[in-house]
This record gives structure tokens, sequence and C-alpha cells, in this order.
């Protein structure tokens, strides 16, 4: 062995977010050796305090976390999502009479999710990734790859090479991985930017999340600890642009006859963020000893909040998929393994991106015909329990073929 050569692992994970150290940990609690790969130094992955940020997690990524072992440290910090109510309107005129509300209890399993800041959920992986010995966690920049029939080698930028069976890719929406494998992207932008930022305000939220459908775009009020809510406020691009460089008190002027007064008086807590928003499919989501993860995968417009725990489910396939291989003693890089994870995934994932352009496209408009259409059919979907069960299980996470893991069953 070279200097700059590390041992070989069963896995090579590019990309330290959520998705990456998700899969780390389910893969090496179930056995396999893992090198981990961030470019990002680990002092600037988190932060000691609260910057705004929050995900929406679905049951069955909460039940994900208890199967990978960080459930407790994460439900410390957990608001669990009792409430969704869906509501059309225009800024400054309240909501259409019809509504589309999910409440806790209308299925068995409740609630339907829970929202964590990103601090904590960052710092219960970072500290199950540090106890758990078949993980090796390398801060560096991927500059190349190279697979064989055997076996497969990432090379850092400082010369390093890490061999593996398989790399996994979980380097997001313009994965190096998928660009040195010759994987393309199907997708487009929306001419829209996501605001995000955190409030506090004067009144309870009751573990109540808001969907409210505007004409430039969705604006979705979900429930932190506390008196505070994370906003995802979505605006044309130019409009965000400027909304983003006024100061904190003009912004807020913006935000008001949007989000209402029914949590009384409000205020920022924390940061201020823009995110361009777009939709951007992998044309395959393996190559020879490649997988891809979360958004290395696919990236779809946040107005249903499905990203992470869409992330989180391919992490579920995947890890079933290489574990029971192993198990078999199969070559877990092998083209036809790999090919279980794709067809587990990839009808799923389709599905969800073409719901979301499809919601996106129906709601961000002011279309009078449109509107009177889609506030009818939210309101047939509120009186028809059976479709709205089985809509509550799927945001939920919880419908349909689910991984073990997302069921909370450890492999």
């Amino acid at each position: 062995m070279t200097q700059n050569t590390m041992p070989k692992s069963d896995l090579i994970i590019v990309g330290g977010g959520l998705n990456g150290p998700a899969l780390a940990l389910a893969s090496a609690n179930a056995g396999l050796t893992v090198t981990l790969i961030d470019s990002l130094p680990k002092a600037l992955r988190i932060g000691d305090t609260f910057d705004g940020r929050g995900y929406a997690l679905s049951l069955g990524s909460y039940k994900l976390m208890k199967a990978i072992g960080i459930r407790d440290k994460v439900a410390a910090h957990a608001q669990p999502i009792l409430d969704v109510k869906v509501t059309d309107g225009k800024p400054g005129e309240g909501p259409a009479p019809f509504m589309l509300e999910f409440r806790d209890g209308e299925i068995d399993e409740s609630p339907m999710g829970y929202m964590v800041e990103d601090r904590y959920i960052r710092q219960a992986f970072l500290e199950a990734l540090d106890a758990q010995p078949k993980i090796t966690q390398i801060e560096g920049e991927v500059i190349a790859q190279d697979v064989t029939l055997h076996g497969a080698t990432v090379t850092l930028s400082d010369g390093t090479d890490i061999s593996g069976k398989l790399i996994v890719g979980c380097d997001g929406r313009q994965s190096g991985t998928a660009l040195r494998a010759g994987i393309k992207r199907t997708g487009w932008g929306y001419g829209q930017t996501a605001l995000v930022c955190a409030i506090s305000h004067e009144l309870p939220h009751h573990g109540a999340a808001h969907q409210y459908f505007l004409p430039s775009g969705p604006l979705a009020i979900l429930p932190l600890p506390g008196n505070q809510s994370s906003i995802v406020w979505t605006e044309k691009d130019k409009l965000a642009a400027e909304i983003q460089a006024l100061s904190d008190e003009d912004y807020l002027a913006v935000l008001r006859p949007r989000f209402g007064d029914f949590l009384g008086e409000i205020s920022l807590a924390g940061k201020r963020f823009t995110y361009p928003l777009n939709i951007t499919l992998a044309n395959a989501f393996t190559a020879p000893r490649i997988a891809l993860v979360g958004d290395a995968a696919h990236g779809m417009h946040p107005i249903s909040g499905q990203g992470l725990n869409a992330g989180l489910k391919d992490v579920g396939a995947l890890t079933e998929v290489l574990v029971e291989a192993h198990r078999r003693g199969e070559d877990i890089g092998r083209e036809d393994v790999l090919a279980r994870y794709a067809q587990w995934r990839r009808f799923d994932v389709a599905t969800m991106a073409l719901m979301t352009d499809s919601f996106n496209k129906l709601f961000s408009n002011d279309n009078p015909f449109l509107r009177v259409a889609r506030d009818i059919g939210m309101g047939a979907v509120n009186a028809m329990g059976g479709l709205k069960r089985a809509a509550i299980r799927e945001a939920a996470g919880v419908n349909g073929d689910i991984p073990k893991l997302l069921r909370g069953v450890a492999l």
C-alpha cells in the first residue's frame, strides 16, 4: 500500500450532507465497511445557534432514524406535525373557502411527521458516525473516479486513492459522481426562488402546518418547537431577489400580508436564505459500480416537502438491497444488484416529481378558472375519507413498498 492509498471499503460514499451519513450508518450497522467523503470540514457542518433551517421529516423518515440509532437524539428537539392545512388565496385576501385538511389520527399511525432543525439532525449524525468503527470519515474533494470489473476507486485532490466495491453519489443536484459516470440529467427551472427563514410568533401553532398557494408560488408555514415556525416562501426570481435584499423590517412587511395574522405578531428568528427552484432527474440512478441517492438522483420542487424524505427512501431501499446481496455472498457492485435498487425507486421518484411539477404549475398562477377548479377539487378530496387517508399515508411515507428501515426495522 502506498502512502496515498486508503484501505478498501465495501462502500465509498461521496457527500456528507444528510443522505450520505444516513446511508453510512445504515450500511455500517448492518456489517458493511464504509468510507464517507465530505468536501466540507466537520467544523463547518453544524452550528451552535439556531439559523432558521429545518426539515419536515415524514413518519417513515422518523422511523428510519430509529432504525439507524439516532432518533433519541433527534426526538428531544422534534415538533410533531398534528395537522396539515392546504388552502388557496391571494396576499391580503385570506384563504379560499375550500380547504384540504389532514388531521392527526386520520390514519392508524401518527403523527404524520415531525419538524426538526437542521443543526440537531446534523449533530446527531456526526456523533453516531464518530461512534461507528466501520465508518472511516475523510475530508477532501473527489476529482476522479474509476471502475473496473472487480472494484471502484476515487481520487482526492491531494492524490489519495480510496478503493471499494461501490461508489455512491450523495453529492447533490450538481453531482460530480453522476457527471464522471456519464449520467446525464433531465430538468428545467421554474423561474422561482424559495425564500427560507424562521419566525417567532405571538400565538401557539398547535402543531399545525400550512401550505398556502399564492399566485406566485406556495407559502409553507411549518411548526417548530415553541412559538416558532419555519417558512418556505416561493416568489418569482426577480421579486425574490429584491425581497432578499431588503432589511429585516421591510422583509417582514412584505411577508405579513401573505402570512396573515392567525399567529399574532411575527418577527424574524435566525438567518434568511434563498434557493433557486428547479426539477432535475438523473436519466439513470445507477451505472457500473455507481449508485445515486437523494438530490444526486432527483431534485424536486419543495411544494410537497418531500425532498429529504425521498432521499431517505433511497437510503432505505439501497441499504436493504446491498445488505441482502452481501449476506448472500453477491458482489454488491454488480449491475444486477444495483438494478434492483433502480427498479425499486425509479417509478416512485418519477411519480413524485411529476406530481410536484404539476401541482406547482396548477397552483402558481391567478387564472380564475383554474382557481375555481382547484378549490373545488381540494374540497372534494377533503370530503372523501378513503382518498384523503391514502394521501396522508403517502405524505407520511408509510404507503406502498416501503423499505424495512422506514418501518423502523434494523437490517
